[in-house]
């Protein structure tokens, strides 16, 4: 896994798209945290979060799109799943180097709390806990979803596209259970919703079921992702 995690995460800097994706979210975080916790006056980082979250389901399928697509696309795949390598250990390798560089991206909220624990002598510890704990789980969700979708196609606009589509739909689709009126498919809606187990998160709510919820969502598209690959060396 080590290896493949190494040759993914050397792939993603040796392309523009780690610094196209770095330098989105560093305008995005930087745009949200200026105008509302600097011109603000204000230690509440929800925003800011919140801000960078709408984007961040667009941003993350581009950052994935690339992880199976291309290597079917250049025939390298057959190679890839030949290797005396797991196929567990192959989706972990690529799963793991997307996530690598979506942690790169978080840790330029490190600085933001330094200045405002520095402006203001404090921040609102659970609220920025929660938030940077439900935005690493999110994210890891998200980037789940896409390394699956990855594996179907070896077109990488496809790829995106359809992620960005399944990650919208798995945000809101507790929300759009509302107007649902037969109650069985309503609940099954709003048990398989992202949106409100993360909004737990980013009130400072560190609930143990939400967290195994999307450990759980994580898991599970991975899985898949393993399955589709096994099909693929067997057919």
């Amino acid at each position: 896994m080590g290896a493949i995690y190494k040759r993914e995460l050397k792939a993603f800097f040796m392309s523009p798209t780690a610094y196209i994706f770095l330098a989105v979210f560093y305008i995005i975080s930087g745009f949200y945290f200026v105008n509302v916790n600097i011109m603000g006056a204000t230690t509440d980082m929800s925003y800011v979060f919140s801000g960078v979250f709408t984007i961040m389901m667009i941003l993350l399928p581009l950052l994935t799109m690339r992880l199976f697509s291309e290597e079917k696309k250049q025939k390298t795949d057959q190679c890839l799943l030949t290797a005396p390598v797991g196929l567990m250990e192959i989706v972990m390798g690529k799963f793991l180097a997307a996530l690598t560089v979506f942690l790169v991206a978080m840790a330029i909220y490190i600085p933001y709390i330094l200045v405002l624990v520095k402006l203001a002598g404090g921040i609102a510890r659970a609220s920025v806990i929660g938030n940077l704990v439900g935005l690493l789980l999110l994210g890891a969700a998200f980037i789940s979803i896409g390394t699956f979708i990855s594996s179907l196609t070896e077109l990488q606009i496809v790829a995106a596209i359809l992620s960005i589509i399944v990650n919208f739909v798995l945000y809101m689709i507790d929300v759009m259970a509302a107007n649902v009126s037969w109650e069985p498919l309503r609940k099954v809606m709003v048990s398989v919703g992202f949106y409100n187990r993360y909004t737990e998160f980013t009130q400072g709510i560190l609930n143990i079921t939400s967290i195994v919820f999307f450990i759980s969502a994580i898991f599970v598209f991975n899985f898949l992702t393993v399955r589709v690959l096994e099909k693929r060396r067997w057919g």
